[in-house]
């Protein structure tokens, strides 16, 4: 009853959050930009009521919705293969302890890659001090990557996001480094890393333990505020992943629909499915909403993460020509959601709760 007035709160924010996205549509590209630097424009209203006049479009994406939403309450009702679903749950909970790292590989090995490619964060975006772009990602990634300093590598990485992306919208292209940043922060280096090295030996009757100058004084404090927000980690995730996802759908297919078509044909992918090119568009929007939705609200947030995963899959690694290392951050962050699940605030902890309690009701002795 307690974190109803947080979550409340919590809700609010994500819708803010949302709308804000939706309102800087106009203003930034997508990775398509990566693969089509050029394309007819397309008037957004135009093609949206091209698209749903067909009748063909209709029915399919009626179909599609119909059985998506089908499918999701025969799942609630029936609960097929519980235990095979306990087990996995278990399985990838299990691997928790490794969660910092798969976290610092997934931020610091695309920031590595941005300082040797010479851009910031995002493929289409180049500043004007290109020495400082390659020292800055290859340093913040590469610090990442050893785990030294992390919180405060991360703090740094977050913050200077945050400034570039006041100036140059087209960041939010990039916005998973967000929750990124955000997550490694929460959690530190973990272990295998410098950090954990570093606080071994200040822990211990060593030599360094009698200089060293910073664990007990600064880390050791930092770790003992941030702890009790480690558990809102999850959280973190799938929102700022479901953020892009939505962003990803909303602005760069639905509200972009002249670079989409343009992916369409040079790629023939009409070919690969014999469907009209604004279904491809349109279909392939509203399934990355869908997604971004569940993974915003926590709902079924692993299957979510593992349709993502099949989705940069498909996408990423069929077309040639995209620099797939620009996307790693977003492999590896829906990858931490299959270990760490929905979290706090979400339909999924709604539905275990729910699942608790008719269980105790069901096994409570009668007249009790």
């Amino acid at each position: 009853m307690k974190q109803r007035p947080f979550a409340a709160q919590f809700v609010s924010f994500t819708a803010v959050l949302v709308v804000a996205v939706v309102a800087a549509t106009g203003r930034a590209s997508a990775h398509v930009k990566y693969v089509t630097p050029g394309s007819e424009p397309v008037e957004v209203v135009q093609f949206l009521l091209t698209a749903l006049s067909d009748p063909f479009t209709l029915a399919v994406l009626g179909i599609g919705g119909v059985t998506v939403g089908a499918l999701v309450a025969l799942y609630l009702h029936l609960r097929p293969a519980r235990r095979d679903v306990a087990v996995f749950r278990e399985t990838m909970a299990s691997y928790d302890d490794l969660l910092p790292w798969l976290l610092r590989l997934s931020v610091g090995l695309p920031l590595v890659g941005a300082g040797f490619a010479g851009y910031f964060f995002s493929p289409i975006v180049q500043t004007t001090i290109p020495a400082f772009t390659r020292l800055f990602g290859i340093g913040v990634g590469f610090l990442l990557l050893f785990g030294f300093g992390t919180r405060l590598v991360a703090t740094v990485g977050l913050l200077s996001y945050l400034v570039g992306l006041a100036f140059e919208p087209a960041l939010f292209l990039a916005f998973e480094y967000v929750p990124g940043f955000l997550a490694i922060a929460l959690l530190g280096g973990g272990r295998p890393s410098a950090d954990h090295l570093v606080a071994r030996l200040a822990a211990e009757d060593t030599v360094y333990s009698r200089i060293d100058p910073f664990y007990r004084a600064v880390a050791v404090p930092f770790v003992r505020r941030v702890e009790p927000y480690t558990s809102l980690v999850p959280v973190v995730l799938r929102v700022g992943l479901g953020i892009s996802f939505i962003y990803l759908g909303v602005a760069q297919k639905l509200m972009n629909p002249g670079d989409a078509l343009a992916v369409v044909a040079k790629y023939d992918l009409t070919a690969v499915v014999p469907v009209a090119p604004e279904l491809w568009v349109v279909g392939a929007g509203l399934t990355e909403v869908l997604v971004g939705v569940a993974l915003l609200f926590g709902a079924f947030t692993r299957g979510a993460a593992a349709i993502s995963f099949l989705l940069f899959t498909t996408t990423l690694f069929g077309l040639p020509d995209d620099p797939v290392l620009a996307h790693i951050s977003l492999f590896g962050l829906v990858s931490a959601l299959l270990v760490t699940g929905s979290g706090a605030f979400s339909v999924d902890a709604w539905l275990h709760e729910t699942d608790e309690s008719r269980t105790h009701e069901d096994t409570a002795p009668s007249g009790t």
